[in-house]
């Protein structure tokens, strides 16, 4: 008889019509706690996770994963790119020369990150010719001296397709008319967008013809590796460069942009951390209103324990009432949390044609909408303690009920 007593009696105690209102809206409050705190956190987690999405696939779409180089210039270069490229998790290889310099435009001179690529291997280690707005990665034909730039970069100095700019690089020259600084005129032969702060502070150029520009002769500064592991990303290079001879330098993207992906991290932890802290409001929700309910039902609770049900089985119907409650709540939250995660960037594009606002300005955020990726590890951790959290909170109410002495309540019953 008693066997499924908590069950029946807790979903019994959830769907009746409680003649204390006040304890049916702190249930009702537990459960739309619980219920917005699971939703938002998982939205907030996949609107975190699409920006360190985007942060990989343009940042790192244009920084090298790896670079392999040598103290001075490196004049074998070709003979590294193919023992590297022997490496399984070697995606990709090309040379490279980099330096800054100085871009002079109609409108006003900027420094910059000079970069010298090879037009026939850059797409294995590159997106760049795939963001093109204007031009033609071929367009970097050697001894063309053309240059590919960053929109931003373009527009800050005034240079356009087809106009000239000059280059000048840190070095000098001595000539009859003194020292001077080394520049060199390049023709703007394209324009690139990718999205990212590369945007307004890079320009691309022929790996020879840079290389002319710094006296390089036939040397270039290393290689530039595309590999199946970011992470990963310095120990596969010096895999890929163990059998080279002579000494050689290994480094990776985390020496330059490490600092903003572990930011970003942290912002995702942190911000994980303080949501969930509505999670647990919701759970205390749920201790306070189970309090009261017991203290409500103390005579109902006499009469089960006088006619043979255990203090177990008292227990039993309050953590059945409890999780039930919490899981409600975490299953409506879940879903609008998918569904939100999902939706976002719909929601946000009407929310900013309707009211004519905007939330993200693409001229100071890297990207000018609102990115989500919803992964199923968050759903998980989510709604599984969440659901924790719900089913703890029954044990103290449903202690309490247990420990009521028929005798004493009884005592005072008419």
């Amino acid at each position: 008889m008693f066997q499924s007593l908590p069950l029946y009696i807790g979903l019994r105690y959830i769907r009746a019509k409680r003649r204390n209102h006040f304890i049916s809206f702190i249930s009702a409050v537990s459960m739309i706690g619980l219920t917005l705190g699971v939703a938002v956190l998982i939205i907030v987690l996949s609107v975190m996770n699409g920006f360190d999405r985007e942060l990989r696939t343009r940042i790192l779409g244009m920084v090298p994963h790896a670079t392999i180089s040598q103290p001075g210039e490196m004049t074998n270069a070709e003979q590294v790119r193919a023992i590297a490229l022997e490496h399984p998790r070697v995606l990709g290889a090309s040379a490279y020369v980099q330096t800054q310099g100085m871009l002079v435009g109609s409108r006003q001179t900027k420094g910059a990150l000079l970069s010298g690529i090879e037009p026939s291997t850059v797409s294995t280690v590159s997106i760049l010719p795939n963001h093109l707005l204007e031009g033609d990665i071929e367009n970097l034909a050697e001894g063309e001296f053309n240059v590919i730039l960053g929109d931003n970069l373009a527009r800050s100095i005034g240079a356009y397709v087809g106009d000239k700019i000059t280059v000048l690089v840190p070095q000098l020259s001595v000539n009859i008319a003194g020292i001077q600084p080394r520049f060199k005129r390049f023709t703007v032969s394209g324009i690139f967008k990718v999205g990212a702060e590369v945007d307004q502070s890079l320009a691309v150029f022929n790996l020879n013809d840079l290389a002319k520009v710094l006296q390089y002769g036939n040397a270039v500064d290393g290689i530039q590796l595309k590999v199946d592991d970011l992470f990963k990303a310095r120990s596969i290079a010096k895999e890929a460069g163990q059998s080279l001879e002579g000494y050689y330098r290994v480094s990776d993207w985390s020496v330059t942009q490490g600092n903003l992906f572990q930011a970003i991290q942290m912002e995702k932890r942190m911000v994980g951390l303080l949501l969930f802290m509505v999670i647990a409001v919701a759970g205390f929700n749920i201790v306070s209103s189970l309090v009261m309910l017991v203290t409500d039902k103390q005579g109902e609770i006499a009469v089960l324990r006088t006619i043979g049900a255990t203090r177990s089985q008292v227990m039993g119907i309050f953590i059945v009432q409890g999780t039930v409650i919490g899981a409600l709540g975490i299953v409506v939250g879940t879903l609008l949390g998918i569904l939100g995660a999902l939706t976002i960037a719909d929601i946000i594009a009407w929310i900013e044609s309707a009211f004519n606002i905007e939330f993200l300005n693409a001229n100071v955020y890297f990207i000018s909408y609102i990115p989500s990726q919803l992964q199923v590890g968050d759903i998980y951790t989510v709604s599984i303690s969440a659901f924790v959290i719900a089913a703890l909170s029954t044990i103290y109410p449903a202690w309490r009920a247990s420990r009521i002495s028929p005798a004493e309540v009884l005592r005072y019953e008419s």
